[in-house]
């Protein structure tokens, strides 16, 4: 037996132990152990670290979400199951003077998303898509349109859906979380086109507006007025909004509503309108382009007021395309300009009544006193025809309001001068917006000297003077101010502010406003002055030479002016200076102003048909029409007429 003095290395211990396939060398638990030892004395400490590092990061995490942005997240976490959801309130309904419906509301299902429920939302586009037999992109590019918005916040995907399509949403809504139907008002006209461009249309409400601060009350969605008594009158028709709150599940489901503010409908609105006058005039302009408003001359209130072409405000609320807007800015006959307001034309022989009130004020004219017309006028070297070929011949100042002699008042202007004409004109209300508060008002133009000097660098010359005096050259005017020039002369000289709208009350019938007659001045004129001028717009229609004397009426004293203003010059025998210029667009516009009494009611009336050749036979029919149905329709038509003025009709000959 070998025995050893000092310790062994481990190849010797274990080469002594026999060879086996579960046999480990003692000395390798030894060692392993001491390796083992060594490495955790090393590590555990580095570990331990760590351990701290992370709990402390994590300590430090939960107490900010917890503790500090705490609020925030429960804030969030409520709003996630409780929502606020707008109500639009009804919009006001709009009624004629006596009562008659013109506009209502009816209700539309709205098809709304909510981003942030529809889940997932490429699936969810791509059936919606499916059911609505739309394009996917069109549901897309209305989402991108409002990403900016909260994505809790709905967003309009199509309006007014039809009941069919509303019977798939309904019969697949748990195929679409997110997807929702909302029931609103939306905006009927009861008569299509009946007093479009008084009563106006709605458009969807546009971000610049919205940051204008002219919409206080609204948000993007909403319809507001853009045109008409819609747009004039919203903040008294639009009402205010309501709101809910509630509880929605995890797909956006209302589950229940925890409390409503209900909205406050708009105000009901009553025009001065008379809505079957309204649809008589629009008859008898239909297939004309021009003009036609009625007035109440003891008041100002409009009767009634037709531009012709119109168009259907239904398809601004239903949601015009792009085509069918494209298609009306560019008719050449313009069916969105208000030709009654906005409408500027020569005023042509109707501009005579302002030549003779002046004439007569400054004692330019003696009533009495006979002018002889050959058929032209000379002044210098030039000749300025009258519109009957071969003269009137010896005509006063009746006789010259009544057949219209152009020389007669070539005479009167050429010694009033330009600038005391203008004054006059002006103050008749020429030259300036009336006032009817219902969009956008054209001024006209009354021309003078200063006029000239400023606008085109050059000095006035007489001859213009004439062309002013008959109504042409730089003359403009609107239908309106001269159905308020034909009122005044009505009522004896009093000018009022045209009033569309007669009440505004609230859905509970409280009145919020009432109109009342605004006068605005009174016609530079004496009252002994006035009455020639009104017995020569009597002569003009019930006298045996009248230019209109094929318009008057049966049982009422109609008095009236015809006009016939040019649109292209003519050569020296007051011909077309070419056969190409025969075109309608060259064509003279035809001007017809009058007014009568009867049945305890008067009405004033202006009718302007572009290029309708010829005031008689045009336009004096159209109002003559126009004043024996709203008289007819008071009390049994009595005979009567203004003012005293010729209450029984003289013998008017053939």
């Amino acid at each position: 037996m070998l025995v050893h003095d000092g310790p062994r290395d481990r190849h010797d211990v274990c080469s002594s132990y026999p060879a086996g396939p579960f046999w480990r060398c003692p000395m390798d638990n030894e060692f392993l152990k001491s390796e083992w030892n060594e490495w955790y004395k090393r590590r555990v400490p580095r570990a331990l670290l760590l351990m701290a590092a992370g709990f402390a990061l994590l300590f430090v995490r939960l107490f900010h979400v917890q503790v500090i942005q705490g609020t925030e997240f429960a804030r969030m976490s409520q709003n996630n199951c409780i929502r606020l959801q707008t109500l639009p309130p009804p919009r006001g309904v709009i009624y004629d003077r006596a009562h008659v419906a013109l506009v209502e509301n009816r209700p539309s299902f709205d098809l709304f998303l909510v981003p942030a429920d529809a889940r997932p939302l490429g699936q969810v586009v791509t059936r919606l898509a499916a059911y609505l037999r739309v394009p996917e992109n069109d549901i897309v590019v209305s989402l991108q349109s409002s990403d900016k918005r909260s994505p809790i916040k709905p967003v309009l995907i199509r309006e007014d859906v039809d009941r069919d399509t509303l019977a798939v949403l309904e019969s697949h809504r748990f195929e679409l979380p997110g997807v929702s139907i909302s029931v609103r008002s939306r905006r009927h006209y009861l008569k299509n086109n009946t007093a479009a461009h008084l009563v106006g249309y709605l458009g969807e409400v546009s971000a610049e507006e919205l940051r204008s601060g002219r919409y206080p009350k609204n948000q993007p969605g909403d319809f507001v007025g853009k045109f008409g008594v819609e747009k004039e009158w919203e903040s008294h028709l639009s009402g205010r909004h309501g709101g809910q709150q509630v509880e929605v599940d995890a797909r956006g489901r209302v589950v229940r509503v925890l409390q409503t503010v209900h909205p406050v409908p708009g105000s009901n609105v009553y025009l001065t309108m008379d809505a079957g006058l309204q649809e008589k005039a629009e008859a008898l302009l239909r297939d004309s382009v021009g003009a036609v408003v009625a007035m109440d001359p003891q008041s100002g209130d409009i009767l009634a007021m037709v531009s012709s072409p119109s168009f259907d405000p239904n398809q601004f609320a239903n949601g015009l395309t792009r085509k069918d807007w494209k298609t009306l800015c560019e008719d050449p006959f313009r069916p969105l300009e208000n030709k009654v307001i906005q409408g500027e034309y020569p005023p042509g022989s109707v501009h005579k009544i302002v030549t003779a009130l002046a004439g007569l004020e400054e004692k330019v004219i003696d009533p009495g006193k006979k002018v002889f017309c050959p058929g032209y006028y000379q002044y210098g070297d030039r000749v300025f025809r009258c519109w009957k070929k071969w003269g009137h011949g010896d005509v006063d100042l009746v006789g010259a309001i009544a057949e219209s002699c152009d020389v007669y008042f070539y005479k009167v202007g050429e010694e009033l001068g330009v600038d005391r004409l203008a004054w006059y004109a002006a103050a008749c209300g020429l030259g300036t917006g009336t006032g009817a508060g219902i969009g956008k008002e054209a001024q006209g133009l009354v021309p003078n000297r200063a006029w000239k000097r400023s606008r085109m660098g050059s000095a006035w010359y007489g001859g213009e003077t004439l062309s002013v005096a008959i109504g042409q050259g730089f003359n403009l005017v609107t239908p309106m101010q001269m159905v308020s020039l034909v009122s005044a002369v009505a009522n004896g000289g009093d000018r009022f502010k045209p009033q569309v709208v007669r009440r505004i009350e609230t859905s509970s019938g409280e009145t919020v406003s009432q109109s009342v007659p605004e006068p605005v001045g009174k016609l530079p004129v004496s009252a002994r002055n006035l009455a020639w001028i009104r017995k020569g717009l009597w002569e003009a229609v019930n006298g045996r030479k009248g230019t209109a004397r094929q318009s008057r009426l049966e049982g009422f004293d109609l008095y009236g002016k015809t006009g016939t203003s040019q649109v292209v010059g003519r050569n020296v025998r007051g011909e077309f200076h070419s056969e190409a210029t025969k075109v309608r667009s060259h064509r003279d516009h035809a001007w017809f102003i009058g007014y009568a009494s009867g049945g305890g009611r008067s009405i004033a009336a202006a009718a302007l048909v572009e290029h309708g050749e010829h005031g008689a036979s045009a336009a004096a029919p159209i109002v003559a029409e126009i004043i024996r149905h709203y008289l007819e329709s008071s009390h049994g038509g009595a005979v009567g007429g203004i003012a005293g003025q010729y209450p029984q009709r003289r013998d008017r000959g053939s």
